[in-house]
């Protein structure tokens, strides 16, 4: 067994298996730049070590998986920190977990919500608890992601689903994510490491070029999406800077209702 601590990121490996644990349960495990930072460098480890036949991504603690980036940073210092680049590389992450050349398993442990929900539906597989809950939260709080987070999302579960979630913003128990092709697994909150260890065990155990090519496949037909989301990337930069963003992050930090409505037609007034 190896094992690499980070401040924000436990790295372990089991048995072939490596576990890259996001260890923010105070902050219900949301990213910060520092995170972003950790776990990429966890995904390289576990990428270029001999050791690691498949990886296993999760959240410290039982009450969340990964709830998005840290918005009570943002609010206070209106960046969610400082990464070793200059670069908040959530892009490079989502790149990182389609491409690393074994299969990527999501245990999640509670709330899986805005961008930790992006992080589960990028993985290749996913087993949950029973009390996971899942969903997104952008527009509530004034943001979005227009590529692998909506795109890929509809390659998932469909289109009509796929609407549901980003439009409406509801939160989903773990035996509707099941239903509806979200999870491919639940089971009890005391079995889901040991359940997670089998599936990754069984794996390592495979034929590593065969997964590798197989995982190519898989990603081939949706692989344009990452253009849409360079952009859908660049243009959510120059929107975190509006007016109409803010209003999202501020009304969050002061725990009341946004008012978006002003925002509504701004296109047409303008024109």
């Amino acid at each position: 067994m190896s094992t690499l601590e980070h401040t924000d990121v436990l790295y372990e490996v089991r048995q072939g298996v490596a576990w890259i644990t996001i260890n923010r349960p105070d902050r219900y495990n949301a990213f910060r730049a520092q995170t972003v930072d950790q776990l990429i460098a966890c995904f390289k480890r576990a990428w270029a070590s001999g050791d690691v036949g498949s990886i296993v991504l999760t959240g410290a603690g039982d009450k969340a998986f990964c709830t998005g980036g840290d918005m009570k940073e943002k609010a206070l210092t209106g960046s969610y920190g400082i990464a070793e680049s200059g670069i908040f590389d959530i892009q490079g992450l989502h790149r990182l977990i389609r491409d690393v050349p074994k299969p990527v398993i999501a245990a999640v442990n509670g709330y899986a919500i805005g961008g930790g929900h992006v992080l589960h539906v990028l993985c290749d597989l996913t087993i949950a608890a029973d009390h996971a809950r899942f969903g997104q939260a952008g527009p509530r709080v004034g943001s979005f992601d227009a590529g692998f987070g909506a795109a890929y999302l509809a390659r998932v579960v469909g289109e009509k689903r796929a609407r549901e979630i980003w439009f409406l913003l509801d939160q989903y128990d773990a035996e509707t994510a099941e239903r509806w092709g979200l999870v491919n697994k639940v089971v009890a909150m005391a079995e889901l490491h040991d359940a997670t260890q089998e599936w990754g065990e069984r794996m390592a155990s495979y034929s590593p070029t065969a997964l590798r090519f197989l995982k190519t496949a898989f990603n081939a037909d949706s692989e344009q999406i990452a253009g849409i989301s360079r952009l859908a990337y660049s243009g959510l930069d120059v929107f975190t800077e509006s007016e109409e963003a803010h209003e999202g992050t501020e009304a969050f930090a002061a725990k009341r209702q946004p008012d978006f409505a002003r925002f509504r037609n701004r296109e047409f007034r303008q024109g």
